[in-house]
């Protein structure tokens, strides 16, 4: 049995991810949480661990074979517009003491995950290899951007350090189960979900004009990526694109999820609300040559997954 710990097992990727490797073969699951409330159930061990202090950093990972770094701060567009400060310190700390403890702990496998805002803006989907350090960053994403560089390449340097394979899933907007349905706090798709679902009017309001568009992944899809990489991955370091190659505006989303739902609503745009016009795709066609991965979920079919899940679930389980 190898003893996979998820750091961040109580937010959204952690938590699915978490779930995915609990129900199959092979894998002990330890997990860590903060300000979330911890869950029960299956087979996963929650300890809580604050994760910028360097004691409990290596205390929780000593003795463990797989580290899945997967806690972050996190927010949506109005802290990212308004905030833009609030996701930088404690994810640099947080990282800086993982890496560097998994390293002491000589964990063989470390995964992270770093994000499509590294990218800009363009018609065709983004490959890893064209990825430039002096690409013009939205500014509404730099220092987050640059976060996720550092992190990137810190992985890469512990990586040729001998003691540790890295993987870098850089992947695209997430979506699904354990996902924040809070106004304040969601993405884009969890907060458009939340805005049809408890609709009381005849309409549902877009902030911004509804040109922005994303490309959308549904988590588990991201859960089996970071699977084949720990099964098939060959070289201590590796950066992939996951996502699902094409992008949807957000107005159509929103029409999608509509009509999803059954309701019979419109959509009005409120122009004074934060937005983030941007519109960029990642072709994944590494992970599909070396690890054998492509997207299984389509966009319609995670729609109806998630709605099915949010109609059942406590929605402030995520953190």
């Amino acid at each position: 049995m190898q003893k996979l710990l998820v750091l961040g097992a109580s937010g959204f990727i952690g938590r699915n991810m978490a779930e995915h490797f609990s129900q199959l073969n092979g894998f002990k699951v330890y997990g860590t949480y903060f300000n979330s409330k911890p869950y029960s159930g299956g087979n996963i061990e929650l300890t809580k661990v604050d994760l910028t202090q360097a004691e409990e950093v290596e205390e929780i990972i000593a003795g463990k074979d797989i580290v899945i770094q997967a806690a972050a701060v996190t927010s949506g567009v109005f802290d990212i517009v308004n905030n833009p400060h609030y996701h930088i310190a404690d994810n640099a700390v947080m990282n800086s003491l993982v890496f560097r403890a998994a390293y002491h702990h000589q964990v063989s496998h470390v995964i992270n995950f770093s994000c499509s805002i590294l990218y800009p803006s363009r018609e065709g989907a983004w490959r890893e290899e064209e990825y430039d350090p002096n690409f013009e960053l939205h500014p509404k994403y730099f220092g987050g951007a640059w976060n996720k560089i550092y992190f990137e390449k810190i992985a890469q340097f512990y990586s040729g350090l001998g003691r540790n394979r890295h993987t870098v899933l850089r992947h695209s907007n997430n979506y699904g189960p354990y996902d924040k349905y809070d106004l304040q706090k969601s993405h884009v798709f969890g907060a458009t979900i939340t805005k049809v679902m408890e609709a009381e009017g005849q309409s549902v309001v877009v902030w911004g004009s509804g040109e922005e568009a994303r490309d959308l992944l549904y988590v588990s899809d991201l859960c089996r990526a970071a699977q084949l990489a720990i099964e098939k991955q060959q070289n201590a370091f590796e950066l992939y694109n996951i996502g699902a190659g094409e992008t949807i505006s957000v107005k159509d989303l929103t029409q999608k999820i509509i009509d999803h739902s059954l309701k019979k609503l419109t959509i009005e745009y409120d122009l004074t609300k934060p937005s983030i016009k941007t519109a960029l795709s990642l072709d994944s066609g590494k992970a599909l040559r070396e690890l054998g991965w492509a997207p299984q979920i389509s966009l319609d079919e995670g729609i109806k997954l998630t709605l099915n899940w949010y109609r059942e679930n406590d929605t402030n389980v995520a953190a």
